[in-house]
């Protein structure tokens, strides 16, 4: 028989979690973070106390061990609490790319931002994304040269999540640049994986943009100017950047799948709550088959999406532990959680949103939050649609059959 039950741990684990973002994180709060833009300190100073943030990565470095399974849970109940996935992102980001920096980086990196992460005492994230795009990763222009014992980086990085933060509270991101030519069949290799101090000499904050959602959390970029950094900086192996930029991107992918499986629960019972009130022609809307049929529907992928998600991050559990998956294997699921995820949240709060009526299209209803924030996900945070589809065929037909080879 397959055991689908968490341990007790997870379950004690969970009650933790919803206790503190039941007190911490209302709705009105919510509201009010969206409204003005910004994340409270002290929300992810509990976050630190808590030990969810940067929960990945080892206990002897600072972390709580986490497995990928238990992240889930944590960022299930995140992604209900925050709908707007304001303080998702910020806390996805770090136990998704902090834990690839933590692993392949140097003690001197560890010192200088993991362990003060963990703390909420600084930021780390990722900066991939250029201006030609952030999907083709092998196509990106930042380079990277070695003179003497220091790398010199230049390029530009846009669309990065949490560069205020960065900036306010110190420090910095995994970047990747080019180190090396590369071949016209292999062309992500050569690149090198980066962590850049957002206060390094030559790199320039551009101004916040103004994004249409998700608004607690920054949106900027970053140019990098003739940036000097130490090769105690360098993350993992030269040339060998790409490998770990997947890496990360799979970890983030199977987070942000569990942020919406929250989000989109918290939005049907919003829903369910309203239609069983809201009346019209003398009884309640939830009665009229046109909403039930929706709701039942909605609810039904709902309960499968979850049951895919936590089966995933079962199976990336499995890979790091037991090597009982290969990671194209646990790619192929991932990519398969990013795909659905976001598009299914976004039409949950759509028909939520129309269930509400016209009330449902006011910032007195909370929904139009996370239709907002969930489209971020659907945009292509971490991956657009097409190139998780992308991944799932390369794995089902083979590599022969990649479209841009």
């Amino acid at each position: 028989m397959v055991d689908f039950a968490f341990t007790e741990e997870q379950e004690l684990f969970r009650k933790a979690v919803r206790e503190w973002r039941e007190k911490e994180l209302p709705l009105e709060k919510v509201r009010e973070m969206d409204n003005k833009g910004e994340i409270p300190r002290e929300l992810v100073k509990g976050l630190g106390d808590l030990g969810l943030l940067l929960m990945t990565i080892p206990e002897e470095h600072g972390g709580a061990g986490s497995d990928w399974v238990t992240a889930c849970i944590a960022a299930e109940e995140l992604g209900y609490a925050d709908i707007s996935i304001a303080l998702p992102v910020l806390w996805l980001v770090g136990s998704s790319w902090g834990y690839v920096v933590d692993k392949y980086c140097s003690e001197q990196v560890r010192e200088a931002v993991i362990r003060k992460a963990v703390k909420g005492d600084a930021f780390i994230g990722i900066a991939s994304t250029e201006a030609g795009g952030g999907s083709d990763v092998a196509a990106f222009k930042s380079s990277a040269r070695k003179e003497g014992d220091m790398w010199v980086l230049n390029g530009e990085k846009l669309y990065i999540s949490g560069t205020e933060e960065a900036k306010k509270w110190g420090g910095g991101y995994f970047v990747i640049a080019r180190t090396s030519p590369a071949p016209p069949e292999a062309s992500h290799r050569g690149m090198t994986a980066f962590y850049l101090p957002i206060d390094a000499p030559g790199v320039e904050v551009y101004k916040r943009f103004e994004d249409m959602g998700r608004m607690a959390i920054s949106t900027g970029g970053f140019a990098m100017d003739n940036v000097k950094l130490p090769d105690s900086h360098r993350i993992g192996e030269i040339d060998k950047g790409f490998y770990l930029t997947m890496e990360g991107f799979d970890n983030a992918r199977i987070l942000i799948a569990a942020v919406c499986v929250g989000a989109a629960q918290r939005a049907l019972e919003i829903g369910m709550d309203y239609i069983k009130e809201r009346k019209a022609f003398g009884k309640p809307i939830g009665k009229f088959e046109g909403i039930q049929f929706e709701l039942a529907d909605d609810w039904a992928q709902l309960e499968a999406l979850r049951s895919l998600v936590y089966r995933t991050a079962w199976m990336n559990d499995k890979r790091y532990k037991e090597k009982k998956f290969s990671a194209l294997e646990v790619s192929r699921m991932i990519a398969a959680c990013k795909l659905i995820a976001p598009h299914f949240a976004f039409d949950v709060f759509k028909h939520v949103m129309l269930w509400h009526g016209a009330y449902g299209y006011t910032k007195e209803c909370p929904l139009e939050m996370g239709l907002r924030g969930i489209m971020s996900y659907c945009v292509g945070a971490e991956g657009t649609s097409n190139i998780q589809r992308i991944v799932i065929a390369r794995e089902l037909l083979g590599k022969e059959y990649i479209p841009y080879k």
